[in-house]
């Protein structure tokens, strides 16, 4: 990173980085957007947050990778596809030095997408009963 004070929106956050990093940053973010284009884009804890009926997931640059931070739902769902990553209970770390799988966080998106909608739709029913 280049400078120490915080960003104040997802593009000041991208810049913050070298070139290389800036690209694969800013192609995450329009699969996010494009995957969830109801989701509203923010920065939450320093991070690129995307939130509808709920928080959605987070991603990061680091040192060496780019973490994505889909929450453990997500993580079990997609534990087979994630497989050769290194994560953890909430988080994929994609390496700089390995392309990005794309179509894969474009399906974790929709998925968490989905999973909010959903448990949106359960809280409106029980609050009508």
């Amino acid at each position: 990173m280049k400078e120490t004070k915080p960003p104040k929106s997802v593009d000041e956050y991208i810049s913050l980085f070298p070139t290389e990093i800036q690209s694969k940053l800013a192609k995450l973010r329009s699969v996010i957007k494009k995957a969830a284009p109801v989701a509203e884009e923010k920065l939450s804890y320093g991070m690129p947050a995307y939130t509808h009926k709920g928080m959605l997931l987070y991603f990061a640059a680091h040192t060496n990778h780019i973490g994505l931070y889909p929450y453990p739902s997500a993580m079990e769902t997609f534990r087979k596809e994630i497989a050769q990553y290194r994560t953890s209970k909430g988080t994929i770390q994609f390496p700089y030095d390995e392309p990005i799988p794309y179509g894969l966080v474009s399906d974790i998106v929709k998925f968490r997408l989905q999973e909010n909608i959903k448990k949106d739709e359960l809280k409106r029913r029980k609050k009508k009963t």
